[in-house]
Protein backbone atom coordinates (compact mmCIF):
# COMPACT_ATOMS: atom_id res chain seq x y z
CA UNK A 1 0.00 0.00 0.00
CA UNK A 2 1.33 3.52 -0.64
CA UNK A 3 2.44 5.73 1.98
CA UNK A 4 -0.26 8.02 0.90
CA UNK A 5 -3.14 5.31 1.36
CA UNK A 6 -1.12 4.22 4.57
CA UNK A 7 -1.79 8.08 5.65
CA UNK A 8 -5.35 7.60 4.67
CA UNK A 9 -5.71 4.97 6.48
CA UNK A 10 -4.16 6.80 10.45
CA UNK A 11 -7.08 9.72 9.21
CA UNK A 12 -9.48 7.27 8.99
CA UNK A 13 -8.56 5.35 12.19
CA UNK A 14 -9.07 2.24 10.41
CA UNK A 15 -6.38 0.00 9.21
CA UNK A 16 -7.77 -2.70 6.30
CA UNK A 17 -7.37 -6.14 6.50
CA UNK A 18 -7.75 -6.09 2.69
CA UNK A 19 -6.52 -3.01 1.08
CA UNK A 20 -8.17 -3.31 -2.05
CA UNK A 21 -11.35 -2.57 -0.64
CA UNK A 22 -9.96 1.00 0.10
CA UNK A 23 -8.62 1.12 -3.00
CA UNK A 24 -11.52 0.37 -4.80
CA UNK A 25 -13.51 3.29 -3.01
CA UNK A 26 -11.26 5.65 -4.41
CA UNK A 27 -11.82 4.26 -7.93
CA UNK A 28 -13.92 6.20 -10.30
CA UNK A 29 -16.11 4.54 -13.25
CA UNK A 30 -13.93 6.85 -15.85
CA UNK A 31 -11.01 4.70 -14.31
CA UNK A 32 -11.91 1.12 -14.29
CA UNK A 33 -15.08 -1.19 -13.79
CA UNK A 34 -13.77 -2.16 -10.69
CA UNK A 35 -15.21 1.51 -9.42
CA UNK A 36 -16.78 2.41 -6.05
CA UNK A 37 -20.35 2.75 -7.24
CA UNK A 38 -21.78 -0.65 -5.33
CA UNK A 39 -19.58 0.09 -2.34
CA UNK A 40 -21.11 3.85 -2.65
CA UNK A 41 -24.61 2.32 -2.35
CA UNK A 42 -23.87 -0.03 0.57
CA UNK A 43 -21.90 3.63 2.53
CA UNK A 44 -25.21 5.44 1.47
CA UNK A 45 -27.09 3.21 3.95
CA UNK A 46 -24.69 2.38 6.22
CA UNK A 47 -24.44 5.93 6.86
CA UNK A 48 -27.55 6.89 6.76
CA UNK A 49 -27.93 4.23 9.56
CA UNK A 50 -25.20 6.13 11.87
CA UNK A 51 -26.34 9.23 11.72
CA UNK A 52 -30.06 8.15 12.42
CA UNK A 53 -28.79 6.78 15.75
CA UNK A 54 -26.54 9.73 16.26
CA UNK A 55 -29.84 12.29 16.02
CA UNK A 56 -31.62 9.81 18.28
CA UNK A 57 -29.00 10.26 20.69
CA UNK A 58 -28.37 13.61 20.72
CA UNK A 59 -31.99 15.02 20.08
CA UNK A 60 -33.77 13.29 22.39
CA UNK A 61 -37.20 15.93 22.04
CA UNK A 62 -37.51 15.97 18.45
CA UNK A 63 -40.11 14.04 16.79
CA UNK A 64 -39.90 11.72 13.84
CA UNK A 65 -39.84 14.73 11.15
CA UNK A 66 -37.60 16.55 12.35
CA UNK A 67 -35.39 13.84 12.90
CA UNK A 68 -35.39 13.26 9.16
CA UNK A 69 -35.13 16.91 7.98
CA UNK A 70 -31.74 17.31 10.56
CA UNK A 71 -30.34 13.63 8.97
CA UNK A 72 -30.93 15.20 5.24
CA UNK A 73 -29.16 18.45 6.40
CA UNK A 74 -25.93 15.89 7.54
CA UNK A 75 -26.22 13.58 4.56
CA UNK A 76 -26.18 16.34 1.69
CA UNK A 77 -23.96 16.63 -0.83
CA UNK A 78 -22.18 19.68 0.69
CA UNK A 79 -21.61 18.08 4.36
CA UNK A 80 -19.93 15.04 2.53
CA UNK A 81 -17.74 17.09 0.19
CA UNK A 82 -16.67 19.05 2.96
CA UNK A 83 -15.79 15.65 5.31
CA UNK A 84 -13.75 14.52 2.02
CA UNK A 85 -11.80 17.25 2.03
CA UNK A 86 -11.08 17.46 5.42
CA UNK A 87 -9.57 13.45 4.85
CA UNK A 88 -7.70 14.32 1.86
CA UNK A 89 -9.85 12.42 -0.45
CA UNK A 90 -9.08 14.45 -3.72
CA UNK A 91 -5.65 13.82 -3.59
CA UNK A 92 -6.23 10.40 -3.88
CA UNK A 93 -8.93 9.72 -6.16
CA UNK A 94 -8.22 7.36 -8.82
CA UNK A 95 -10.01 9.15 -12.27
CA UNK A 96 -9.99 8.26 -15.72
CA UNK A 97 -7.86 11.02 -18.10
CA UNK A 98 -11.32 12.96 -19.06
CA UNK A 99 -12.49 13.10 -15.51
CA UNK A 100 -9.21 14.18 -14.32
CA UNK A 101 -8.72 17.11 -16.99
CA UNK A 102 -12.12 18.33 -16.23
CA UNK A 103 -11.88 18.70 -12.76
CA UNK A 104 -13.32 15.80 -10.97
CA UNK A 105 -10.92 15.59 -8.63
CA UNK A 106 -12.68 18.97 -6.68
CA UNK A 107 -16.18 17.81 -7.92
CA UNK A 108 -18.48 17.81 -5.07
CA UNK A 109 -20.77 15.27 -6.40
CA UNK A 110 -17.99 13.17 -7.23
CA UNK A 111 -16.07 13.83 -3.16
CA UNK A 112 -19.86 12.84 -2.00
CA UNK A 113 -19.94 9.86 -3.61
CA UNK A 114 -16.11 8.64 -3.05
CA UNK A 115 -16.65 8.79 0.87
CA UNK A 116 -19.91 7.22 1.29
CA UNK A 117 -17.90 4.44 -0.29
CA UNK A 118 -15.09 5.04 1.81
CA UNK A 119 -17.42 4.28 4.85
CA UNK A 120 -18.95 1.02 2.76
CA UNK A 121 -15.55 -0.75 2.20
CA UNK A 122 -15.08 -0.02 5.98
CA UNK A 123 -18.67 -1.60 6.69
CA UNK A 124 -17.32 -4.49 4.19
CA UNK A 125 -13.89 -4.53 5.83
CA UNK A 126 -14.92 -4.94 9.56
CA UNK A 127 -18.70 -4.65 9.98
CA UNK A 128 -20.78 -1.99 11.39
CA UNK A 129 -19.28 -1.05 14.32
CA UNK A 130 -15.80 0.48 12.97
CA UNK A 131 -18.02 1.91 10.43
CA UNK A 132 -20.38 3.79 12.94
CA UNK A 133 -17.46 4.74 14.88
CA UNK A 134 -16.02 6.35 12.21
CA UNK A 135 -19.10 8.76 11.19
CA UNK A 136 -19.37 9.83 14.73
CA UNK A 137 -15.58 10.88 14.63
CA UNK A 138 -16.37 12.52 11.09
CA UNK A 139 -19.45 14.48 12.70
CA UNK A 140 -17.60 14.99 15.87
CA UNK A 141 -17.02 18.65 15.11
CA UNK A 142 -20.42 19.34 13.40
CA UNK A 143 -22.86 21.35 15.48
CA UNK A 144 -26.03 19.28 16.02
CA UNK A 145 -28.74 20.53 17.41
CA UNK A 146 -32.61 21.36 17.95
CA UNK A 147 -32.48 24.41 15.66
CA UNK A 148 -31.02 22.51 12.48
CA UNK A 149 -34.86 21.80 11.55
CA UNK A 150 -34.79 25.70 10.76
CA UNK A 151 -32.50 24.62 7.73
CA UNK A 152 -34.25 24.15 4.60
CA UNK A 153 -35.45 20.71 3.61
CA UNK A 154 -34.37 18.96 0.17
CA UNK A 155 -36.76 17.53 -2.05
CA UNK A 156 -36.30 14.30 -1.55
CA UNK A 157 -36.53 14.76 2.26
CA UNK A 158 -39.64 16.90 1.89
CA UNK A 159 -41.32 14.24 -0.29
CA UNK A 160 -40.76 11.59 2.10
CA UNK A 161 -42.23 14.00 5.01
CA UNK A 162 -45.37 14.78 2.76
CA UNK A 163 -46.07 11.02 2.10
CA UNK A 164 -45.40 9.54 5.75
CA UNK A 165 -47.69 12.51 6.75
CA UNK A 166 -50.20 10.79 5.16
CA UNK A 167 -49.72 7.28 5.87
CA UNK A 168 -48.36 6.09 2.47
CA UNK A 169 -45.74 4.19 1.28
CA UNK A 170 -42.27 5.72 1.01
CA UNK A 171 -41.45 6.52 -2.92
CA UNK A 172 -39.22 4.33 -4.96
CA UNK A 173 -36.18 5.53 -7.01
CA UNK A 174 -34.73 3.97 -10.00
CA UNK A 175 -31.94 4.89 -12.71
CA UNK A 176 -33.81 4.26 -15.89
CA UNK A 177 -30.98 5.42 -18.13
CA UNK A 178 -27.52 7.18 -18.52
CA UNK A 179 -26.18 9.69 -20.97
CA UNK A 180 -22.65 10.65 -22.02
CA UNK A 181 -19.19 10.01 -22.37
CA UNK A 182 -18.40 8.09 -18.67
CA UNK A 183 -16.43 10.21 -17.20
CA UNK A 184 -19.42 13.16 -17.76
CA UNK A 185 -22.67 10.93 -17.24
CA UNK A 186 -26.14 12.12 -16.79
CA UNK A 187 -28.53 10.05 -14.64
CA UNK A 188 -32.23 9.95 -15.86
CA UNK A 189 -33.75 8.37 -12.28
CA UNK A 190 -37.61 8.08 -11.79
CA UNK A 191 -39.58 8.40 -8.95
CA UNK A 192 -42.65 6.39 -8.15
CA UNK A 193 -45.59 6.78 -5.84
CA UNK A 194 -47.52 3.58 -5.79
CA UNK A 195 -50.80 4.97 -4.17
CA UNK A 196 -50.70 6.91 -7.28
CA UNK A 197 -49.86 4.98 -9.62
CA UNK A 198 -47.79 8.03 -11.34
CA UNK A 199 -44.09 8.47 -11.87
CA UNK A 200 -42.13 11.00 -12.52
CA UNK A 201 -38.35 11.21 -13.90
CA UNK A 202 -35.62 14.26 -13.42
CA UNK A 203 -31.85 14.40 -14.75
CA UNK A 204 -28.47 15.32 -12.99
CA UNK A 205 -25.01 14.67 -13.00
CA UNK A 206 -25.17 11.61 -10.57
CA UNK A 207 -27.51 9.37 -9.06
CA UNK A 208 -28.27 11.71 -6.25
CA UNK A 209 -28.82 14.47 -8.46
CA UNK A 210 -31.12 12.48 -10.63
CA UNK A 211 -33.43 11.17 -7.31
CA UNK A 212 -33.19 14.94 -6.07
CA UNK A 213 -34.57 16.27 -9.23
CA UNK A 214 -36.82 13.25 -9.81
CA UNK A 215 -38.26 14.54 -6.18
CA UNK A 216 -38.96 17.85 -7.16
CA UNK A 217 -40.82 17.21 -10.40
CA UNK A 218 -43.34 14.72 -8.07
CA UNK A 219 -43.43 17.30 -5.97
CA UNK A 220 -44.59 19.64 -8.43
CA UNK A 221 -47.13 16.98 -9.06
CA UNK A 222 -48.63 16.43 -5.70
CA UNK A 223 -48.87 20.29 -5.02
CA UNK A 224 -51.52 20.41 -7.35
CA UNK A 225 -54.19 17.39 -6.24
Amino acid sequence: MSPQLQALQKRLQHEFANPNLLLQALTHRSFSSDHYERTEFLGDSVLNLAVSGLLYERLKDQPEGELSRARANLVKQETLYQLALSLGLPELLRLGEGEAKSGGQKRPSILADALEAVLGAVYLDAGFEPANALVRRLFADVEINAQMQAIGKDPKTELQEWLQGRKMKLPLYRVVGTQGAEHKQTFDVECEIAEYRRSERGIGGSRRAGEQAAASAMLLFIKTL
